[in-house]
């Protein structure tokens, strides 16, 4: 079911995988032969573009998403999913083949959580499929990462993007392990960077400098503003002019899987609105703070709850 009409433009559009989180509420997540045991269980759509473009739609932003489901159940979730958040369907790609991408999630009593993905369908799209009249008038293009060959067609897209349309790269850890060179062409073209602080050690191969010191490499490459996400000890970012260092909010954590998405969410919405770094910032952290209360998507916030504290 296709529920919005193909000339419909979004201010901002994602490219990454779409998944349903399958997520497991465990006592403690245990390493090579130890053993634990489920207490509850979940599935809820996700994917990190998907939960950016859906964060970004609560808070009132007209947004799409490029990415691959099959026919089945869980692709059937997703597209639901997207279509009552408000997020436009027009980029999606159906395969009438294979499955849609699961990822298994297990996340313990204090939120923590490790993953395990199966793509499906996800590593399949071509560049041939990406219908480009879509995508000219977006104004922040978002890409996250894929398993597999779907990478490919990331690269391809980018000559083919608008000189207007700004280009946000969060790696994730999937995409930092493939290394920088092989992430170059796509840094090249990135105006926003939102990286962990763990992905942008391992990207620049280098556990001891101060995070100020690796960031001026990718500004110099030309990238405009840098974003590095510590967790709970806040963030990092500057945009070679500004810089701040903003703390995180203080919460009960339920589930962190989808902090770093959320976070993206309440960044790219302060850039929309032309807020300065350190007020995107702490949106962005509140953002985040909100989301990692509940399972998934689930207390992701709105644009009333938004104006309503800040």
């Amino acid at each position: 079911m296709e529920i919005f009409d193909n000339d419909l433009n979004a201010e901002v559009i994602g490219f990454g995988a779409l998944n349903v989180d399958k997520l497991y509420s465990v006592e403690n997540i245990v390493g090579a032969d130890g053993e634990s045991f489920i207490k509850s269980s979940t599935d809820t759509p996700g994917g990190s573009a998907a939960n950016t473009v859906v964060g970004l739609a609560r808070l009132g932003c007209d947004t799409s998403i490029i990415g691959k489901i099959a026919e089945d159940e869980d692709g059937d979730l997703i597209e639901y999913n997207l279509a009552v958040n408000g997020v436009y369907t027009n980029n999606l790609i159906y395969s009438e083949t294979g499955s849609t991408g699961k990822c298994l999630g297990f996340v313990d009593s204090e939120g923590e959580r490790c993953l395990y993905i199966d793509p499906g369908v996800n590593d399949e799209i071509k560049i041939g499929e990406i219908n480009l009249l879509n995508i000219m008038r977006c104004k922040i293009m978002h890409y996250t990462s894929f398993v597999g060959d779907s990478f490919n067609a990331q690269i391809e897209l980018l000559p083919k993007l608008s000189d207007e349309t700004l280009l946000s790269f969060d790696p994730g850890m999937l995409y930092v392990q493939k290394g920088f060179d092989a992430l170059k062409p796509i840094l090249d073209r990135t105006d926003i960077l939102l990286v962990n602080e763990s992905e942008l050690r391992l990207l620049c191969n280098n556990n001891d400098a101060p995070i100020k010191e690796l960031v001026i490499g990718f500004l110099d490459l030309g990238i405009e503003t840098v974003v590095v996400k510590q967790g709970s000890k806040g963030v990092f970012a500057t945009n070679g002019s500004e810089e701040c260092e903003v703390a995180a909010y203080e919460c009960d954590a339920v589930d962190t899987t989808g902090a770093g998405d959320s976070f993206n969410s309440g960044f790219l919405y302060s850039y929309l609105k032309g807020y300065d770094l350190e007020k995107s910032c702490k949106i962005a952290n509140w953002v985040a703070s909100r989301a990692i209360q509940g399972f998934g998507m689930e207390k992701f916030p709105s644009l009333k709850e938004l104006e309503d504290f800040f």
